[in-house]
């Protein structure tokens, strides 16, 4: 999907809301349910049309005989889905005015469930109902007209970018309680791009629309070879009822196979995490502090690196113990979630990197055992909802180099969407990325980024005003940007983007620890913080040392006679101030 659509499809979004505001008996925070709905049906009318003539063709050719079979099977093995006649879009698009449409809408809907098991209850239904009033009796048939034109053949997590359109326009409540909210496509993006995936199963344990698992299978999808069929399986658990409903349209509409459970990951794990995981990937609630640590103390996914606890018992009569923040939770949940091989990436508050107390006890454990594969600082304002500083942290079960981390502070890289929003552009996360891959000696993917960006530079015009279509100078910038930091195609250390820091241990002769390397791991108190790294760029002025000091020197002359008028004016205001009260 190009800018330019988004940019229609929000406002078709918002002209949408301007209706249902100003016509219907929903309250704000109820908007997004019946329209997601809608647009489930449309973007699954679309998919199940490009499939319907292999449908028919095929059911057409085994009609009569002994392997005939019912087309809703035929159409469930290649499609994911049936869609019946009466929940096609065109047809609830074309009924007649005197018709109940919020009773068509919801038989559609139930059609569909009918025919597809892991939409069984999932759809909203009777909300239908309370979109037209007494004043605007077609409120709902304008809201299928409104998504009748939005671009069919897109590849991003369309009900994801929707999702946070409502929790940046409407803060719902279900994005915005407990430190939830939703993770930008892009972000979600430059996990896949590190992670790599392949095939196997995927946990998130706090799934909330599924992006995750659709970018996951996108990014497979992409690279897989030719002819062989994507082999993943999704597993997700989240505890608000609207989204788990969400991340199952989700998962149904862009064709990923798998199972979302409503339940609380604290006290509830599902799928038997431990162990059995080829990857996890999630952005847990940040910094919570309710969770009863006699729930989550014994269970090993939890205690595997330790459990954070407070320093002090809770004094309060029949209080119950709580985990002071919930943060190390989620880190144990998923570095235990791995299996031999698994790989892990993970949105986590900043403060996380540099936690102490019981928390740097884990984290120093978690460091030890050499899980961790790389720490990346991201930019500020890349969440719709808040602006709260995030880091991604990235775990590797099959990690050769065990005593060491990549560190990225990606912070300056960035692209500006408005005033108050950033994202990461395709190239940014492709340069971002290269770097991981030039970390594991995969220097033949450089050269192929390389050759990439040249082949669309040859392409590109000199100029362009189309935010879509980039120039020449454009291209030529991404290449100089890698180029000019790995001159060589090989990885190395670049000051204030990457550094590879060690623990740094230093034993005496009889196996002694004495102390840790400088700037080591070790040296800088076990922080994650890749800050405490990667170092600052100091820009060079072009200044002789001479030239330096007499800049300075006029710099204090302009100074100080600034402070000997200010010391003037202090004496005339003094002076002004006694002759007017004398």
């Amino acid at each position: 999907m190009t800018n330019k659509q988004l940019k229609n499809l929000k406002d078709t979004l918002w002209t949408t809301a301007d209706q249902l505001r100003a016509n219907s008996g929903l309250k704000s925070t109820e908007y997004a349910e019946p329209i997601l709905g809608l647009i489930f049906l449309r973007f699954a009318d679309v998919k199940y049309s490009k499939y319907e003539p292999a449908i028919q063709a095929e059911f057409a050719s085994i009609k009569g005989t002994r392997m005939e079979r019912p087309i809703h099977e035929i159409a469930i093995e290649k499609c994911g889905f049936y869609l019946p006649e009466e929940a096609r879009y065109d047809w609830l698009l074309n009924l007649p005015e005197s018709e109940d449409l919020a009773k068509k809408v919801k038989e559609a809907m139930e059609a569909v469930e009918k025919y597809t098991a892991e939409l069984e209850d999932t759809l909203p239904k009777d909300i239908y109902y309370s979109v037209n009033s007494e004043d605007d009796p077609l409120v709902l048939a304008k809201l299928l007209k409104n998504f009748k034109d939005i671009p069919a053949d897109v590849e991003l997590d369309i009900f994801g970018e929707i999702y946070e359109y409502f929790l940046g326009e409407f803060a719902l409540a279900e994005g915005q309680g407990g430190g939830e909210f939703f993770t930008p496509a892009s972000v979600v993006r430059y996990m896949v791009e590190v992670l790599a995936p392949t095939e196997g199963k995927v946990l998130d344990p706090a799934c909330g629309s599924g992006g995750m698992f659709v970018q996951t299978a996108h990014y497979i999808e992409k690279h897989k070879a030719q002819g062989k069929q994507m082999n993943l399986r999704a597993y997700g658990v989240e505890k608000t009822g609207a989204t788990v409903r969400l991340a199952k349209m989700n998962l149904v509409l862009n064709n990923v196979r798998g199972t979302i459970t409503h339940a609380n990951s604290y006290y509830r794990d599902p799928y038997d995490s431990f162990g059995n995981f080829d990857y996890v990937m999630a952005n847990p609630p940040f910094n919570v502090d309710g969770v009863e640590l006699d729930q989550v103390k014994d269970q090993p996914r939890f205690n595997t690196y330790g459990v954070p606890q407070n320093k002090t018992k809770n004094k309060k009569k029949d209080a119950k113990e709580t985990v002071p923040n919930g943060n190390y939770l989620w880190i144990n949940q998923f570095a235990t979630a791995l299996n031999d091989t698994g790989r892990a990436a993970l949105v986590m508050a900043n403060s996380a990197s540099d936690a102490g107390n019981s928390e740097k006890d884990i984290r120093v454990k978690l460091i030890e055992s050499g899980i961790i594969s790389q720490m990346v600082t991201l930019p500020s304002n890349m969440f719709t909802s808040v602006t709260l500083p995030a880091t991604l942290w990235f775990f590797d079960k099959a990690k050769v180099k065990k005593d060491e981390i990549l560190f990225i502070d990606a912070r300056n890289i960035f692209t500006q969407i408005d005033r108050a929003h950033r994202k990461f552009s395709d190239e940014q996360i492709r340069n971002l990325g290269i770097i991981s891959r030039l970390y594991e000696g995969k220097t033949e993917d450089f050269d192929a980024l390389l050759a990439d960006y040249r082949t669309k530079m040859a392409e590109a015009p000199e100029v362009s005003d189309d935010e879509d279509i980039m120039p020449k100078s454009y291209w030529q910038s991404n290449i100089d940007w890698l180029t000019e930091r790995f001159p060589e195609g090989k990885y190395r250390d670049v000051v204030g983007l990457c550094k590879v820091a060690k623990i740094g241990k230093i034993y005496d002769d009889k196996g002694k620890l004495m102390g840790y390397e400088d700037d080591s791991i070790g040296d800088q108190d076990f922080s994650l913080n890749p800050g405490r790294y990667v170092g600052v760029v100091i820009e060079d002025d072009g200044l002789t040392q001479d030239e330096f000091k007499q800049r300075m020197m006029a710099y204090y002359a302009a100074l100080s006679k600034l402070n000997e008028e200010a010391h003037g004016l202090e004496s005339k205001i003094a002076t002004n101030l006694q002759e007017l009260f004398q």
